[in-house]
């Protein structure tokens, strides 16, 4: 049912990646959320870092939207599914502005999230080595698409007084309001590696006291009750809100194609739920709520695990999801945990349902930089100088617990590591944009791959995934 859903809701925008969209949007997140708002907290594009930064700021699941993996008629559904109840939406922008999936147009971009959401845009401004050009800078942005509503700028890296008055003079005689204004502050930048920001996984208690310092810095800098006017100014957005339930069985909340086998929620299941234990911990950061909220609606109960503490899988483990992370840094600690190696391969070489993106891939190598991981796949992983990133086009060349031959999902590959061979003798996909090749593994019961992908955007492999660790019981 289309409903009319009223939330103030802003998007945090850049001329580039480095303005500080980041900075500003977790800083806002969390400095509304200290006013005892219920602040929704969401990422432009497939980035899984910045969400867990948003998630300590707010206490709600950071969630994506990614129009190239998920379509842009689901942008405004799942932004509605994680919405529901709160008083303020803030969105990050990804890279610039109007920078998409590549020779896609505006597909995938911070300006078309903000149009099919409707929401007024903040664009964060690197200031520091700038003065009156910012006006120049701004007016562009503004002007180059009529239907994106900038709304406001925040001024970022601010030398001075007599720096900030120069900016503030030339944005003032260009008609943009200044809606903040923050200078250089390194203390509270959170330190980075070779994939981007280190996850709130692995620094939590630096990450609180990080999140911390950027709400009083957004507090001191930034004029919240304007930002909030702004957000007021976004119009009631007219769609149904996303829910596994019905992306799963339909509007009636059940396919009578596809029921499912087990106990709830759907009707006619019966038996125990099968258990679907999801590798977590430092190494494992990567996930997108949607997949386990699809899964749980599937009729499966969810177990969180940790590889580099749990020596066993958690009781009654009929399926595995081993997402992405950063398995590479703690390879020593993975190969260390023998147990559970042992454990996943032998749950591997009995047919349990595997499904393995990225980090996962590299743990079921035989070997991670020299080191030992579970040995179910033959081959070997290695960290490598070149960094592989970009959405990909896929369609399922082998039948396996997660997708039927045929087929077809978006993705996006994003690593600095290698695997050889790079596909096994049933690959898990074929590529056919932007380049045409296969990837990946499945064997038995093992789905494992480069590719991350959004579930929301094909339900049926969560519950075809759900279906298989059922019949694995």
């Amino acid at each position: 049912m289309v409903t009319s859903l009223h939330i103030p809701r802003l998007v945090i925008a850049a001329p580039s990646s480095g303005s500080g969209k980041t900075t500003v949007a977790t800083g806002l997140m969390a400095a509304f959320s200290e006013r005892g708002l219920a602040v929704s907290p969401h990422k432009a594009g497939p980035d899984y870092i910045d969400p867990g930064y948003h998630a300590l700021a707010t206490g709600r699941p950071g969630r994506n939207l990614d129009a190239f993996m998920c379509g842009p008629e689901l942008i405004a559904p799942l932004f509605a599914h994680g919405a529901a109840g709160c008083d303020l939406a803030i969105v990050e922008g990804v890279m610039g502005l109007y920078d998409g999936a590549a020779g896609r147009g505006e597909l995938a971009s911070t300006a078309q999230v903000a149009k099919l959401l409707r929401a007024p845009v903040v664009l964060v401004v690197d200031a520091s080595s700038q003065s009156r050009s910012v006006a120049a800078l701004v007016h562009g942005f503004a002007s180059f698409d009529p239907q994106v509503r900038l709304g406001g700028v925040i001024l970022n890296k601010v030398g001075s007084d007599r720096h900030e008055a120069m900016l503030r003079e030339a944005l003032e005689e260009a008609g943009m309001p200044v809606l903040g204004v923050l200078r250089r502050a390194p203390q509270v930048a959170a330190p980075s590696r070779h994939l981007g920001l280190v996850p709130v996984a692995e620094r939590r208690t630096d990450a609180l006291s990080s999140v911390a310092a950027l709400a009083d810095q957004v507090r001191a800098g930034c004029d919240l009750e304007a930002l909030m006017a702004l957000a007021r100014t976004a119009p009631p957005l007219a769609c149904e809100a996303w829910a596994p339930e019905r992306a799963l069985f339909g509007a009636a909340g059940h396919n009578p194609a596809a029921p499912p086998a087990f106990g709830a929620p759907g009707p006619g299941g019966g038996g125990a739920a099968p258990v679907v234990a999801v590798a977590g911990g430092p190494a494992f950061t990567f996930s997108y709520a949607e997949h386990a909220e699809l899964l749980t609606a599937a009729g499966a109960e969810v177990v969180t695990f940790d590889p580099l503490r749990d020596e066993a899988l958690p009781d009654a483990t009929t399926g595995l999801v081993i997402g992405g992370g950063f398995p590479e840094v703690y390879a020593p600690e993975l190969a260390a945990n023998a147990p559970l190696r042992e454990a996943v391969a032998g749950f591997a070489a009995a047919g349990g349902p595997v499904a393995a993106e990225c980090a996962g891939l590299l743990y079921l190598a035989r070997t991670l930089d020299g080191k030992p991981m579970c040995g179910v796949l033959d081959a070997d992983a290695r960290m490598s100088e070149r960094l592989t990133l970009g959405y990909r086009e896929a369609v399922a060349v082998s039948d396996s617990a997660l997708a039927a031959t045929g087929t077809r999902l978006r993705g996006h590959e994003f690593h600095r590591t290698v695997v050889e061979p790079g596909a096994g003798a049933a690959p898990a996909w074929g590529f056919t944009h932007p380049e045409r090749r296969v990837e990946g593994f499945v064997q038995q019961g093992v789905h494992a791959s480069y590719l991350h992908t959004h579930w929301a955007a094909e339900p049926s492999v969560a519950l075809r995934f759900a279906e298989a660790a059922a019949r694995s019981r």
